[in-house]
């Protein structure tokens, strides 16, 4: 696999890690506890729950799956828990979650990307493996911010009106 290549996907899928969980970060700021367990009907998630599920998926892919680190995952309880725990300590471990997976992506090689593991069921690559994850942020992400836009009656664009990145006070983009 030619070097320059694994460099570009390593920081992609850092860089989309870093953006979704920013986005996330943003949406859970935004929310009460209260407002963050709530789910229209019994088939369907809260921010809460999709944060504990997004914090399982990375763990298992990336932090066991690829990384090596022990973790025996219950996802049923990701979806099954009701609250009313605080979501802040539910976000911030989410975080730490993402920069270890963040940490371990940008240590592989091309050799750990084309190695086969085996992760959920499933036989995947390396980089099968943090596709798989960067896919898996983006849709949950898109679903927390469609959430908070219902909940709060709030903009979320990240583009002003001509299509500019709209950058926060601080200068770090969300």
């Amino acid at each position: 696999m030619d070097t320059e290549l694994v460099e570009q996907f390593k920081d992609a899928a850092c860089r989309k890690l870093e953006q979704d969980i920013s986005q996330i970060a943003r949406c859970a700021a935004l929310l009460s506890d209260e407002q963050a367990w709530w789910r229209p009907n019994e088939h369907c998630n809260s921010v809460a729950n999709l944060a504990l599920h997004l914090a399982g998926n990375i763990r298992q892919w990336i932090v066991a799956g690829l990384g090596g680190e022990a973790f025996a995952r219950d996802r049923p309880a990701e979806f099954a828990a009701r609250g009313p725990q605080p979501l802040a300590p539910i976000v911030a471990e989410l975080l730490r979650v993402v920069e270890r997976a963040r940490s371990i992506i940008s240590n592989m090689d091309a050799a750990s990307l084309s190695r086969r593991y085996g992760v959920q069921g499933y036989d995947v690559s390396g980089l099968q493996a943090i596709f798989h994850v960067a896919e898996h942020i983006s849709f949950h992400s898109g679903q927390i911010v469609h959430i908070t836009k219902t909940i709060r009656d709030v903009d979320l664009s990240l583009y002003d009106a001509q299509g500019r990145r709209r950058t926060p006070a601080g200068g770090k983009p969300w």
